[in-house]
């Protein structure tokens, strides 16, 4: 298998176990949005630095409770050498509220003798906790030149 076979392969079925310890080692390292954010750990609880495939397949397990895939769609898909990178976008419905969600993505992996070593996973984490929203506003001040911004 090609290092792009192995990341294609995991993310083909990432919430079964067996399949994602078949593309990776015992020890991989999985960043799941960040590497480590307590706050929003209280909103998506499996945000975070992970090690091995458990933390792959357990996150998708609880994204798969958080929200309904409506699609996942692979975009560019390039390697070099052991490092493979993919471009994509997917749309979330939150099970609680509803709300839906288009969001690009990004997943960055290493491979080492044919097996995963190191995974991460990026999204616009902004739009899919919005997707979680109830209530309230933040108030944002961003521009030095600028207001307060409500959102």
């Amino acid at each position: 298998m090609t290092p792009i076979d192995v990341v294609e392969g995991i993310l083909a079925d990432p919430q079964n176990l067996a399949n994602v310890k078949r593309h990776t080692t015992p020890d991989v390292t999985y960043v799941s949005l960040n590497y480590d954010n307590p706050e929003l750990k209280r909103v998506m609880p499996w945000c975070g630095t992970g090690c091995g495939p458990e933390a792959i397949a357990r996150t998708f397990v609880d994204a798969a409770r958080y929200w309904a895939v409506e699609s996942f769609d692979l975009g560019t898909v390039f390697g070099s050498g052991p490092h493979v990178a993919i471009f994509g976008k997917f749309t979330y419905r939150s099970t609680v509220l509803r709300k839906r969600v288009t969001t690009p993505f990004a997943v960055y992996a290493h491979i080492n003798d044919g097996l995963c070593n190191y995974l991460q996973f990026m999204e616009d984490t902004f739009a899919t906790t919005a997707s979680f929203r109830s209530g309230g506003a933040w108030l944002i001040k961003s521009d030095p030149d600028g207001e307060e911004v409500s959102v």
